[in-house]
């Protein structure tokens, strides 16, 4: 059975917290892995979650700050000694190219595992797969910083009753999906296009054209909030979003299913991010996310 969900592995943004590991976001998408912004503690939290390294097919990094890249060496050395039979594929910016290496060979370990790296320096398609399109958006924060989005492409959904109508049925079902028509009857009289879900990860960042794009017409969107609305504009001046920004993008954006994260450690109350989503007037589905939470992508319209 494919399974499609996000498991939160940490959700504090600077400074972890007795509750909150650094960041980092494993999205499972039917067989494959997708690991986002692995901080400092990703590995152990990947354990506590029952993520393997096996399951990993692809990392990616918004931006070099220690919060989302300082576990990358854990995990890249796991990746090696557990021996994962397949290819991955590293995204980061380009401009933190010496900060990969850097972790990728901070200590002595076996190379065994083909780690592909392929940094990102422009927005669009990092990634073209029969199950999804990858792409990255630049965002706005002190260093480069990139958000991703993956899109499932479109197909179709066949409809019984006109199928029916038009004595379409067994095999014959199969065909007229393959052909494009069937005795004189077009696709698109016995089906309708499912549209593909879309997912987008948007870390530290200011508003921007970028966040606006990634999120548009989202499934679920994992965004950062790291402040609070009344610190809007600390949160201006450190590069970041508020709870409230970040739930007008998903309210603006049509977002099915909106989660919060990247909490700074001043606030001690978690639930004071979801009112002040709910007061911008976000009324899809809401996740606050906490560390080991797990988050379903909503089923297809």
């Amino acid at each position: 059975m494919s399974v499609r969900e996000l498991v939160v592995l940490g959700t504090a943004s600077q400074v972890p917290t007795r509750h909150r590991n650094h960041n980092g976001y494993l999205l499972r998408w039917d067989g494959e892995g997708i690991l986002f912004d692995p901080g400092e503690g990703t590995q152990r939290q990947m354990l506590r979650a029952g993520v393997a390294a096996h399951d990993l097919n692809r990392i990616c990094v918004t931006h070099f700050h220690g919060d989302h890249s300082l576990g990358l060496a854990g995990v890249i050395q796991r990746i090696n000694l557990d021996q994962v039979p397949h290819e991955i594929t590293a995204h980061y910016p380009r401009s933190g190219q010496r900060f990969f290496e850097r972790l990728r060979y901070a200590t002595a370990y076996r190379e065994t595992v083909a780690l592909t790296e392929a940094p990102v320096d422009t927005d669009g398609a990092l990634a073209l797969t029969p199950a999804y399109t990858l792409d990255a958006r630049r965002l706005s924060h002190p260093v480069e910083s990139y958000g991703y989005r993956l899109t499932e492409p479109d197909g179709r959904r066949m409809l019984p009753d006109r199928l029916a109508a038009h004595g379409i049925t067994g095999p014959d079902v199969g065909r007229v999906q393959r052909e494009g028509s069937l005795n004189g009857v077009p696709l698109d009289e016995v089906s309708e296009v499912r549209r593909g879900q879309r997912f987008a990860f948007v870390m530290d960042t200011r508003l921007c054209e970028g966040v606006h794009a990634l999120a548009e017409g989202c499934d679920l969107l994992v965004i950062e909030s790291t402040f609070l609305d009344e610190d809007e504009t600390l949160a201006t001046d450190h590069g970041h979003l508020t709870a409230g920004q970040a739930a007008r993008v998903a309210r603006d954006a049509g977002v099915r299913h909106l989660v919060l994260t990247h909490f700074s450690q001043r606030y001690s109350d978690p639930e004071e991010f979801e009112r002040q989503a709910r007061a911008a007037g976000y009324a899809g589905e809401l996740t606050v996310a906490r560390d080991l939470t797990r988050v379903p992508v909503p089923k297809r319209r």
